[in-house]
């Protein structure tokens, strides 16, 4: 019997959720990732010594501030993980951009720009984006300008449904937030078959091969195995060390969870009213979006405070 990781990777494509490139070469995924508190840890990795003093020498000597040199380092170590996958990579556009669509728009073509000076083409990345109206506009601006983009903070199937009508690539529903959300709210332990996380991704995957939409639904934000296995045959899995170490290790038989129905007609897009609308009477969707925005621009605060501490101690040397 084979792993469940490797019967996994059968069913649906495995995506490393690290920017860990021992993690990453252990695993060997299709795609990964890097955001702010990825960059953070590379900024004390042995394996990231290298891309991060080339980035900052080259940020310092452009005159780049420490937001600017943070863009920098966070596109300079996706491109170092580009060169180890043979898939995308996933960047992120700064969560303070979250409801500003044409200052998403600028910096999305700026990250694609600074990858493509460091040889990584666009076929190779994704631009993360939330999931907020403003961001699915921003989006739909993008993937017409052949920018990819991954739609992440996705705890609806409204938002599911503003990024199909809005033709991106890629989004990312996630499970564990959710149900930490119901957990905390009634106090019961869910398993996998009642898992209100596992249950949200089924029904937007269910959406959208009944439908016909062509956007690809990456199940993140694992909590167990059990949710994962939960999920198997979901079109991605984006899923951390620790639990892609579990799954490597069970020889147990994994079942196919998911699978895809013929589509039909796409249905009649959906309005911002209605997706407002919607979002308001969803606390879940509402609560976990606003604080998943909060704590990405949180980690992003943290790099640039440290990035700023670094280019003070530099001055001295550079007088």
């Amino acid at each position: 019997m084979t792993s469940k990781l490797e019967q996994l990777r059968q069913m649906s494509t495995v995506v490393a959720d690290t920017g860990d490139i021992d993690a990453v070469r252990q695993f060997k995924p299709e795609d990964c990732t890097t955001n702010p508190s990825i960059v953070l840890a590379a900024l004390g990795s042995p394996a990231f010594a290298d891309v991060v003093a080339k980035a900052l020498d080259e940020g310092r000597r452009a005159g780049h501030g420490a937001s600017e040199l943070a863009g920098d380092l966070t596109v300079a170590v996706g491109a170092e993980l580009a060169r180890i996958v043979p898939g995308r990579v996933s960047t992120e556009v700064d969560a303070h951009l979250s409801f500003d669509i044409d200052a998403s728009i600028r910096r999305a073509r700026a990250i694609i720009e600074t990858y493509d000076r460091l040889g990584i083409g666009r076929e190779r990345v994704l631009v993360k984006l939330a999931s907020t109206w403003e961001g699915v506009r921003a989006a739909e601006v993008l993937q017409k300008e052949g920018i990819d983009c991954n739609m992440t903070l996705l705890f609806s199937l409204a938002q599911a449904k503003a990024c199909a009508d809005a033709g991106v690539f890629l989004i990312s529903p996630f499970v564990g937030r959710i149900t930490d959300w119901y957990k905390a709210k009634t106090g019961k332990a869910y398993e996998p078959e009642e898992d209100p996380g596992v249950l949200s991704v089924r029904r937007i995957y269910s959406y959208y091969k009944e439908h016909g939409i062509s956007t690809v639904v990456m199940g993140a934000s694992f909590r167990s195995t059990g949710q994962i296995e939960a999920l198997a045959g979901c079109d991605r899995l984006t899923i951390a060390p620790a639990l892609l170490d579990q799954l490597a290790k069970d020889e147990g038989p994994l079942e196919r969870k998911l699978v895809a129905s013929a589509g039909h007609a796409k249905p009649e897009a959906m309005s911002e009213a209605a997706f407002r609308w919607e979002m308001n009477e969803d606390e879940m969707a509402s609560d976990k979006l606003a604080e998943g925005i909060r704590k990405f621009h949180a980690d992003a605060l943290k790099l640039n405070k440290l990035l700023g501490e670094r280019l003070g101690e530099a001055a001295p040397a550079t007088a």
